[in-house]
């Protein structure tokens, strides 16, 4: 009798073991596959940080991005036939009138002003 009884026990913890082994068996899928992921993501930005730190990175930049020229460039501008600028002949000027101060405190205070 006693032996069914240590039997019956051992049986219950060995279930409870093989769960819990169960538990961390998928666990520990789940954490590898993130542990893959991460390092796909580490390599991918190894990669990115080698290239941004090349001198063809910087040269790409300086040439695409900033608009620099390299040496023995001829830098052409393009001018579009519809922009004109303005001539000094249709210009309008316009001076103030000077104005005394108690007539700009008048103004200021009793004329209606702009909506």
């Amino acid at each position: 009798m006693v032996g069914i009884g240590v039997l019956i026990l051992l049986g219950v913890g060995l279930k409870t073991r093989i769960t819990v082994l169960k538990q961390l068996s998928e666990e520990r899928k789940v954490v590898n596959t993130e542990v893959a992921a991460l390092e796909a993501t580490r390599t991918v930005l190894q990669t990115e940080i080698a290239y941004a730190t090349s001198d063809s990175a910087v040269e790409e930049w300086a040439y695409t991005e900033a608009r620099m020229i390299r040496e023995g460039d001829n830098l052409i501008v393009p001018i579009s036939p519809h922009e004109t600028t303005p001539t000094p002949s249709t210009l309008i000027v316009i001076t103030p009138e000077p104005v005394e101060n108690w007539e700009a405190w008048r103004a200021l205070f009793f004329e209606p002003s702009l909506p």
